[in-house]
């Protein structure tokens, strides 16, 4: 990771870092606009946030897999990362140059938090819609493990930030491994595992999510509050099946009719 810092390092790095803010300021418009009536750009939004979370969680989780790769060929060298990661890193590194680590943890505790992100939008974009779906129950599931994921890596950090010889966590037993294989191994091992996994919760909420679009899009029709009791009014010019115009040419449900 070391070297000169470029300009290019730079700019990624504050162009990553700046999408990760970009997600979470979606999100918190997410969960507050979500508290008043449906608008339509709050389904739009939250697919965009979907999106980006994808996109960001299928580059972090290849350059585990490529860390992961690289220990199989040569398990008792030091760890690796990407030409591409390390340009992160070296960028984001330039918050304190004396701890050559930090850029490192900086960079997966974003990456991290770009795919919690994407998980929450799926919570988001799910909130309206009737019924217990399945993609809303996987992505809490997956909302649950990575915000722990991204406690550890919080820990990770701050532990180099505040001048801890290495950093301290659950991936690094806490401090106590000393630096070698062992704890290149064990730490390699550690993260791949948890992003397995939550790759693999983000990948089955996905599918369910495509399963019940048409349940999450009814959500964010017109005239449709899945949050407010389930009631429901239909949008103007909108007829309701079986129903029969009332006075002033507005249709009445048959529930209404006496």
């Amino acid at each position: 990771m070391g070297g000169a810092v470029s300009l290019l390092d730079t700019w990624g790095a504050v162009v990553f870092i700046g999408w990760a803010v970009a997600m979470w300021a979606a999100v918190a418009v997410l969960a507050y606009a979500h508290r008043g009536p449906v608008r339509r750009w709050l389904y739009r939004t939250a697919v965009a946030v979907i999106g980006l979370g994808v996109v960001g969680q299928i580059g972090h989780f290849q350059e585990h897999v490529a860390q992961a790769g690289y220990w199989v060929a040569n398990p008792y060298a030091p760890a690796w990362m990407t030409p591409w990661a390390n340009s992160l890193a070296r960028g984001m590194g330039q918050v304190d140059p004396a701890r050559p680590a930090l850029g490192m943890e900086i960079l997966h505790l974003t990456g991290n938090f770009i795919f919690l992100a994407g998980l929450v939008g799926i919570v988001q974009i799910t909130r309206r819609a009737a019924g217990d779906l399945r993609s809303r129950k996987w992505a809490r599931m997956g909302v649950w493990m990575q915000g722990i994921h991204g406690v550890e890596h919080i820990v990770l950090t701050v532990s180099v930030a505040l001048g801890a010889a290495r950093a301290i966590g659950l991936s690094t037993w806490f401090g106590v491994i000393d630096p070698g294989p062992a704890l290149v191994t064990y730490r390699v091992w550690w993260h791949f595992v948890a992003n397995l996994v939550g790759t693999a919760i983000l990948a089955v909420a996905l599918c369910y999510l495509w399963k019940e679009k048409r349940a999450v899009r009814a959500g964010f029709e017109e005239g449709r509050g899945g949050d407010a009791g389930g009631l429901w009014r239909p949008a103007r010019g909108r007829a309701v099946p079986g129903a029969v115009p009332g006075r002033g040419g507005a249709p009445v449900s048959p529930s209404l009719r006496r």
